[in-house]
């Protein structure tokens, strides 16, 4: 054996991270109002980037968008291919198309969101006109957004009408520890220990901020903030206060153990119930911020002859253009390496943002239309005609890899006649049938159940062995612990909780 040095040649393939290929990948995994964010960016660093200003499909030379939907395609049938409606080239989609599991890890693109419903969105030259113009009539001012209150704000106002000095100090120092839903969460005794002021002084300012409004703000209790405001509604009587006492019974629907201890007939304590729900268990929340926006969809999915038209939301999808004109001024007065070698990565990095935002378009259009092929049925007749569906399955028939779906499919949201749904939403794990037929999706046994809960008769509550009977009568084999996890997401509660529920209410 030789141990002399000596020189070798090898070739290896390897898959090597460029810093345009993650941006480019890290796009795939983009809202069109993430993606929006992210242009406004590039925009303040690239000098030759700007953004489109003609109408859409066009460039700023009047040539047809590479990424606009084709207006003259066919609309997607059963049969039709899964990218009929792409015109893409493989290398471009070879690119992209890359299993980056690390990347992934580090990154974490692929986090799945919370779904939530929006409404569509208008073209972008009435949003643009309801944004800069004014009707005939003169500004909309129901469209000005007012300064929203909170809380803390709306009740140290009315602390500084009623109180002063010291006292004005407890109230603000109590006020600052009152939770968004209404509830005071500090101790009296370490808090007057902190502020060196009798405890008796610290409980009359509380007993003053509890008169403020919303009524029963500063409550320690639930029962405390329901019997402030009975005692506001001059419903605090002894058996009120009896009930109050034995909020735990009431929720197990103990009521004939609740009129023993109220010393109340049937009648009196179902009017007592009744004033009891009357009353906001939350006073705060009124006052609370709600700064949720509407989820806003990315793709638009609409009935066309036999088939579907599958199209982009091209008003929350900035169009970027490169300033050739620009670029030929800025090149003609450089003379130093370093300008030149600026002003070259400058329209590098932008001709790369270009291409990477069309084919991300056409990736997310082509994982689309083989979506829809797929759950055709579901569109057509509802969720129970939902299949089940993996990304695997969706990735071998577009000829990608299944990272690649997972980031298309990954906080994007499609709107269709039947609503807005995640795309995230129709992949879901298969049913078999009782029967030996077809499998069913997981979506679709959860509709029919929560369909079979939300019908049954409140004098006879449905049990989980009695939904697998009616399930398998239905033609769906499921097992009973199946039923329950299925229905413990829904936040439907189990038949015991069901029935006292049914009873209160009754």
């Amino acid at each position: 054996m030789a141990l002399a040095p000596r020189l070798d040649l090898r070739q290896s393939q390897s898959l090597v991270m460029t810093p345009q290929l993650q941006q480019a990948i890290k796009l795939l995994a983009l809202s069109n109002i993430e993606i929006e964010t992210y242009i406004a960016g590039e925009l303040e660093k690239n000098p030759l980037l700007e953004l489109a200003r003609g109408g859409a499909g066009q460039d700023g030379d009047g040539q047809p968008d590479a990424a606009a939907p084709d207006q003259d395609a066919p609309p997607l049938t059963s049969e039709a291919a899964s990218d009929a409606m792409m015109r893409d080239d493989a290398v471009a989609d070879h690119v992209l198309d890359t299993d980056s599991s690390a990347q992934e890890r580090g990154d974490g693109e692929d986090a799945a969101p919370a779904s939530a419903r929006g409404e569509g969105m208008g073209s972008a030259s009435a949003m643009d006109g309801a944004s800069q113009g004014y009707g005939e009539d003169g500004p909309d001012f129901e469209n000005f957004a007012s300064h929203d209150v909170g809380l803390h704000e709306h009740l140290m106002d009315q602390a500084r009408l009623r109180l002063s000095g010291a006292r004005l100090l407890i109230a603000s120092q109590l006020i600052g520890q009152i939770d968004e839903a209404g509830y005071l969460e500090a101790e009296l005794l370490p808090l007057a220990y902190a502020l060196q002021v009798p405890l008796a002084e610290v409980e009359a300012v509380l007993a003053v901020i509890q008169g403020f409004d919303p009524v029963g703000v500063g409550a320690r209790s639930l029962a405390e903030c329901l019997a402030l405001q009975a005692k506001e509604a001059d419903r605090h009587d002894p058996a009120m206060a009896a009930l109050l006492a034995n909020l735990d019974l009431l929720a197990k629907g103990a009521l004939p153990q609740l009129r023993r201890i109220c010393g109340v007939d049937e009648e009196d304590l179902a009017d007592m119930i009744r004033e009891l729900r009357a009353y906001d268990p939350k006073p705060g929340l009124r006052f609370s911020r709600n700064d949720s926006q509407a989820v806003v969809p990315d793709l638009f999915v609409t009935p066309q002859g036999k088939g579907w038209a599958i199209e982009i939301n091209s008003a929350t999808l900035p169009r970027v253009l490169i300033n050739r004109n620009y670029y030929t001024e800025l090149s003609g007065g450089v003379q130093d390496k370093a300008s030149k070698a600026w002003l070259s990565d400058c329209l590098a990095s932008a001709n790369w943002l270009v291409k990477a935002l069309d084919q991300r378009q056409r990736t997310i259009i082509k994982v689309a239309t083989e979506i829809v092929r797929c759950q055709e049925e579901f569109f057509r007749h509802g969720v129970a005609h939902l299949k089940p569906l993996t990304l695997r399955a969706v990735a071998e028939t577009i000829g990608m890899h299944e990272s690649t779906v997972s980031r298309v499919t990954s906080n994007k949201y499609l709107a269709c006649p039947r609503g807005l749904y995640e795309l995230k939403y129709f992949f879901s794990s298969g049913i078999a049938s009782s029967e030996g037929g077809e499998a069913v999706s997981a979506e679709a046994v959860k509709s029919r159940i929560k369909a079979l809960i939300g019908a049954e008769d409140p004098r006879k509550i449905l049990s989980d062995d009695t939904l697998v009977d009616l399930l398998k009568a239905e033609g769906f084999d499921i097992a009973r612990r199946t039923v329950a996890k299925y229905r413990e997401a829904m936040g439907i509660g189990s038949s015991v909780q069901r029935r006292r529920q049914k009873a209160l209410a009754g």
